[in-house]
């Protein structure tokens, strides 16, 4: 949280990341790409970024989040129609 906000503070535009996402679309494979690359100077070659994806929904479950809130916080589509009605959740906080 602490370093989103620390980024946000210094974007000038819309986006945080312009350079991968505009108004029509977002090029998730380059952004992908950028981070398996940086990654690859801190970690084993092993380790991707599809793989923390999968570790981040494995330790959410683990400490019993619920569904919603795991696939909101990891950008994973809803299973069902009626899982879009109600409350959104956004970081803890009901909007």
């Amino acid at each position: 949280m602490w370093a989103s906000q620390r980024l946000s503070d210094t974007v000038l535009g819309q986006f945080l990341f312009p350079q991968y996402v505009d108004e029509i679309a977002t090029n998730a494979n380059s952004a992908s790409a950028a981070l398996n690359k940086w990654m690859k100077t801190f970690l084993p070659k092993e380790c991707v970024v599809h793989g923390m994806r999968h570790a981040f929904r494995d330790r959410l479950r683990s400490v019993n989040a619920p569904m919603d809130i795991i696939d909101q916080l990891g950008g994973w589509s809803m299973q069902s129609v009626g899982q879009g009605y109600g409350d959104v959740y956004w970081f803890g906080i009901i909007r």
